[in-house]
């Protein structure tokens, strides 16, 4: 059973078969924002970038960590849709937390072609609204 759940991931070039890699690749409670002071004090103090699929607030927080909020709105559809573009927004940052410079809040709204977007072209876009 083990070894085709590993046959399987190969397929799908899923890496991080190591405990050091899996570290790099997890996305931990320490970066997330969690509560509505957290998420209204961006909003309140920082600036914000929009692209076509995101609309992204950031402000530095004066910490070694970027910390990370996603807000999808009802209009965007029923809860399936919505945990859809969650889904999808929290394994980019996953995958490419590493690269987003330390030290800043970043709130997310993606739009609601999120849900059906090209996954890379939907990174690079993300990762291009992100602070320097």
């Amino acid at each position: 059973m083990a070894n085709q759940f590993l046959h399987d991931a190969a397929k799908k070039d899923v890496t991080a078969s190591r405990a050091s890699d899996r570290a790099l690749l997890d996305f931990p409670r320490a970066c997330r924002l969690v509560r509505r002071a957290e998420f209204d004090a961006v909003y309140r103090e920082g600036r914000r970038r929009a692209s076509p699929s995101f609309v992204v607030f950031f402000r530095l927080n004066g910490s070694d960590i970027t910390r990370f909020g996603l807000s999808v709105k009802r209009a965007q559809g029923g809860a399936v849709k919505r945990n859809r573009i969650r889904r999808r927004v929290r394994e980019i940052l996953r995958l490419h937390r590493q690269e987003i410079a330390p030290g800043w809040d970043i709130v997310i709204h993606p739009r609601p072609q999120v849900a059906e977007g090209n996954f890379v072209a939907l990174s690079a876009e993300l990762l291009k609204s992100m602070p320097k």
